[in-house]
């Protein structure tokens, strides 16, 4: 049996989608321009995209954490 959400349980279900999405896009802007600095340099580690890649990370973490409690 459906049983429909009610208004406040859809807005909350929304908030918390749109903050997963707005982390990978962190996460993800950050990690390509590490990768376009490696690309850059010839580097074939990686060193950079890991390195903007886990800034990506904290401030997408510290933006949610701020957002949430808020919220």
């Amino acid at each position: 049996m459906f049983v429909p959400m009610a208004e406040k349980e859809r807005n909350a279900y929304i908030y918390y989608t749109g903050l997963g999405f707005q982390m990978i896009a962190t996460i993800g802007v950050f990690a390509y321009i590490g990768y376009r600095i490696d690309r850059s340099k010839s580097g074939e580690a990686g060193l950079f995209t890991a390195i903007f890649a886990l800034i990506g990370v904290f401030i997408s973490l510290i933006s949610t954490i701020r957002s949430v409690t808020k919220r």
